[in-house]
């Protein structure tokens, strides 16, 4: 069942808060060990949760231009292929563009800046319409269903555990 706006914002917040006491409690240097075999480490692994989470208020556009088009203009498709706006490059162009951004930053500034874009969701998120947490949309990584179900998905199933990786549980 898709969350209501007030679950959505819920979890949201108790997600962000938890994952940023559970990194500001890891040694620094934990950061600089390496977690994927693609190579990146901890702190790489924080650029990347700090860098998308910008991009979740987004999301809320993508469900408003859905919800706003006329039966005519929307694609036959629609009811499988619902709104998205594909990342320039692909998912992971994207994702190794804005870790790259961020490889001069340290671990507290990327933290903070990860608490600062949490704050931006949620803020956008109280802002929005009720009706568009049911709305269909397509994330740019390609998840796809409820606007509320798709940020459940990647703003906090994803992020939590990208945290937990990051602190090796």
């Amino acid at each position: 069942m898709t969350a209501s706006k007030a679950e959505l914002l819920d979890k949201l917040r108790t997600s962000g808060d938890q994952i940023v006491t559970k990194l500001r409690a890891l040694a620094p240097g934990s950061f600089e060990q390496g977690r994927y075999e693609s190579g990146w480490n901890g702190r790489q692994i924080l650029a990347h949760i700090a860098s998308i989470e910008w991009s979740y208020p987004r999301l809320i556009d993508v469900a408003r231009e859905a919800q706003s088009r006329k039966p005519a203009e929307a694609p036959k498709e629609a009811s499988t292929e619902p709104a998205s706006r594909p990342a320039r490059g692909g998912i992971d162009d994207y994702n190794a563009r804005q870790v790259e951004k961020r490889a001069h930053m340290s671990v507290s500034e990327l933290i903070d800046e990860f608490a600062k874009n949490r704050a931006t969701t949620i803020a956008a998120f109280e802002q929005a319409d009720e009706s568009l947490f049911t709305q269909p949309i397509r994330s740019a990584g390609g998840i796809t269903g409820p606007l509320a179900d798709v940020v459940s998905t990647i703003a906090v199933a994803h992020v939590d555990q990208h945290a937990r990786d990051i602190a090796g549980a």
